[in-house]
């Protein structure tokens, strides 16, 4: 007898866990992922640029405490201060949408 395929899609398994999307358990659970990804884009976008935490905070004005922050999403960054980090520290551009 053939066993049963058991795999679920990665969709499939967050709504089940956190509930269908617009729901707010998984309204919830999208902003704490998109919070999350924020902080490892920031970190992949450093290791690629070869700099390390407290090179990254010299080029950017603040400390390798503050990027270490940033970076798993324990402190919230204001717009300016992402914007100094991505632009003056990593040398990429900001873009930021809106979806309505």
């Amino acid at each position: 007898m053939p066993k049963k395929n058991s795999t679920k899609t990665l969709e499939k398994f967050i709504d089940e866990q956190y509930g269908k999307r617009e729901t707010p358990n998984r309204e919830s659970f999208e902003k704490g992922y998109e919070q999350f990804k924020f902080g490892v884009l920031i970190q992949e976008a450093r290791l690629e640029k070869g700099l390390t935490q407290e090179q990254l905070a010299e080029k950017c004005g603040t400390n390798k405490a503050y990027i270490s922050k940033v970076e798993n999403n324990i402190k919230d960054v204001s717009l300016s201060t992402l914007q100094k980090i991505i632009e003056v520290g990593l040398g990429g551009q900001l873009e930021l949408s809106i979806k309505l």
